[in-house]
């Protein structure tokens, strides 16, 4: 069966918050983050709600989750106090993740900065074997994270994260969080070849490592190392690239984690697309969604065929037209789904009373293209 969610909030109640929110999308996973991942200020571990957590997870028959380790956490810098702070703060969000009775903490394996590549491999080797060394105790794995080539950070490449792993003394420890826009900025083609992807995975690592994988769309082409995620469907790997990689037989039974960034027109009105997203990749958008959801759909592929949009080239030609053409993108910034939506606004495609993360959320069923929406 398929395990696909997203990341939840961690906030008030801890896990509890974290399992309502991830069973209100139909998860049947998810990942957090212990705190704030931008700072290292953490509750007790007794003020998590771990047990109450832990019961609305069985409840739902969610026995997988992931953790994420903060941003902060920085392995590959030269600087002493920078790199002592990452393996402390590390070595506490292990035992924490092993007190709350996760298996997998996700974690950028670092950047380099004014050094060179060579140096931050070493680099993070170094600070994983002392990290390892010190938690022994628990039976957490560090899963490293394929990163997408932006500026300095190192894992992105295979080839990377193998001279890492085999660096690191307890590298038994060692997994591998796969992720779909940060392979795909890095030049890995999962739309065109995912067989070939992951039998050069499993030729440089080995396929047994991946202990999870994120799913993102990315808003930059092939090889671009930008890492920019996007709902799925409207960036430039598509949502059949990506239905390639939850479906695919050598990734089953994996943790599929949604990191897809929250749309609206402002603020105070974006919301995640998680739940779409995950009846859709699972197969179960009708039943969560009803018939009318694909009957909306359906409208919207008659109302954008009389005006000459084809979903897939739409957003393409989008992002190709924001990405190199810098005064069409300053007299009209808005990305593919938020012009389809002032488009369907504009010629009220649909009811007037529907929300606008419903109407979102259909634009999603819409990008996915038609034979998606014939397989309803």
């Amino acid at each position: 069966m398929l395990k696909i969610g997203s990341h939840v909030s961690f906030a008030g109640k801890g896990l509890l918050t974290a399992a309502n929110e991830a069973i209100s999308y139909g998860s049947g996973t998810f990942m957090i983050y212990t705190g704030a991942p931008q700072n290292t200020r953490r509750k007790p571990i007794e003020e998590l709600y771990i047990p109450e957590g832990k019961e609305v997870m069985a409840a739902s028959g969610i026995d997988n989750i992931v953790v994420h380790a903060p941003y902060i956490v920085n392995l590959g810098s030269y600087k002493e106090d920078t790199f002592r702070l990452a393996i402390d703060f590390l070595q506490e969000e292990i035992r924490r993740t092993h007190k709350i009775g996760v298996k997998n903490i996700v974690l950028h394996p670092g950047a380099y900065t004014d050094k060179d590549a060579q140096y931050g491999i070493e680099r993070i080797a170094a600070g994983l074997n002392e990290v390892l060394e010190a938690t022994k105790e628990t039976d957490v794995n560090i899963a490293l994270e394929t990163m997408a080539g932006k500026g300095t950070e190192i894992g992105r490449s295979f080839e990377e994260l193998a001279q890492i792993i085999e660096r690191v003394n307890l590298n038994n420890r060692l997994t591998v969080c796969m992720d779909t826009c940060h392979i795909h900025d890095a030049g890995y083609d999962i739309v065109g070849d995912v067989d070939g992807v992951l039998r050069k995975f499993d030729d440089i690592i080995g396929l047994d490592r991946i202990a999870v994988v994120h799913v993102n769309d990315s808003k930059n082409p092939l090889g671009a190392g930008k890492d920019r995620h996007a709902p799925i469907g409207s960036g430039w790997i598509g949502y059949e690239g990506i239905a390639g990689v939850v479906g695919h037989e050598l990734l089953k039974d994996k943790p599929f984690i949604l990191e897809t960034p929250w749309i609206g027109k402002k603020e105070t009105s974006e919301r995640p697309m998680y739940e779409a997203e995950i009846a859709m990749l699972s197969g179960t958008t009708i039943e969560r969604f009803g018939d009318e959801f694909a009957e909306d759909v359906e409208r919207l592929h008659y109302f954008f065929d009389k005006v000459g949009i084809e979903p897939r080239l739409y957003v393409l030609n989008t992002w190709e037209l924001l990405k190199s053409d810098a005064k069409a993108r300053k007299a009209d910034p808005r990305e593919p789904m938020e012009r389809l939506y002032d488009m369907l606004m504009e010629n009220r495609v649909l009811s007037g009373d529907i929300s606008e993360e419903a109407v979102n959320q259909r634009l999603l069923g819409f990008l996915a293209g038609p034979d998606w929406l014939s397989s309803l």
